[in-house]
Order: C-alpha cells, then structure tokens, then sequence
C-alpha cells in the first residue's frame, strides 16, 4: 500500500536523484537493489536522530503500520491481505486491547432506544 503523499516525495526524489540503474534504490552496484543490511542501518539510524530508545527495526515499522491500521478502524481480514499473511492467527498478534479502548466502548445495549424491551 502505497501512500499518495509517499509517492510525491519518492517522485521529486526521483527527479532531483536519478539512480542510476533499473532500481529506485540501488545497492553499491547500480545494477542491484539496495541490501536488507542497509535498510536496516538505515532505520536504526533514522530512529537514533529521532531519539527514539529502544531497538527499531523495519519490523518495528511494519508492526506500527498494522497497529495504527487497526486503531483507525480497519477490519483485521484487510490488514491481514496488506500484510501478505496466510493465517489470520498471525494477524490477531496486532490486536493487543489499550486499557483507554476498553474504557470508550459502548455496549451495543446503550444503542436500543428507551423503553425498548430487550
């Protein structure tokens, strides 16, 4: 899932950089992409100059996407396709319950209207 406003930015990238090569990040051979090392550098670095503690990984990141995926609404069968997993089981990990959640939902029994039986 490709975000609007990301695709902007890699676009001016693009045209201020002009990788050379087939990739859009290439590795220190133009002709292959960028490592999986340097990605990962690349991330613990990002998180150090955001003075975030602790270990960030892209993991970290792909755990993040799910879980705010999830606080703004969107239903776990879909993050489970955005995330390629085959087991929803692998999925529900992202569904850790926040206390303050817990506090603001209403029971579906707040919804009958007054003097409805039940």
């Amino acid at each position: 899932m490709l975000s609007g406003r990301l695709l902007h930015h890699l676009r001016n990238w693009w045209r201020e950089r002009r990788p050379p090569g087939p990739w859009l990040f290439p590795g220190r051979d133009p002709e292959t992409h960028i490592s999986r090392r340097a990605v990962q550098h690349a991330v613990k670095e990002a998180a150090r100059r955001a003075g975030l503690v602790g270990k960030v990984t892209p993991h970290t990141l792909r755990h993040a996407f799910a879980t705010h995926l999830l606080e703004d609404g969107v239903d776990l069968r879909t993050i489970q396709t955005l995330l390629g997993h085959q087991k929803l089981d692998t999925t529900s990990v992202y569904l850790a319950v926040r206390p303050d959640v817990l506090r603001q939902t209403r029971s579906p029994l707040d919804r009958l209207e007054p003097g409805a039986t039940v």
